[in-house]
């Protein structure tokens, strides 16, 4: 599985790690991943989403079904048994 946030689609950034010297070598800095089991009120059960940090804030100002039409998700597939 790559690493990919579910509803927000971010994903690695390239980047340069800068020594001492000024020598750069190429770097990806990972998206804070994390997988969490959601309350979904429409659906009334928990939903298990693997979701970056920055998605979590957003999650609690726009809501879960909000976020999951924006990201093209049907939440019925990810549902806790």
């Amino acid at each position: 599985m790559s690493r990919v946030c579910q509803l927000t689609g971010k994903r690695a950034n390239n980047g340069y790690a800068v020594s001492h010297s000024h020598r750069r070598t190429k770097k990806l800095q990972h998206v804070n991943l994390q997988y969490k089991r959601i309350w979904w009120p429409e659906g009334n059960c928990f939903v298990k989403l693997r979701l970056s940090t920055k998605a979590l804030k957003t999650l609690d100002k726009k809501g879960l079904t909000a976020m999951a039409k924006e990201a093209g998700i049907d939440l019925s597939k990810h549902v806790c048994k």
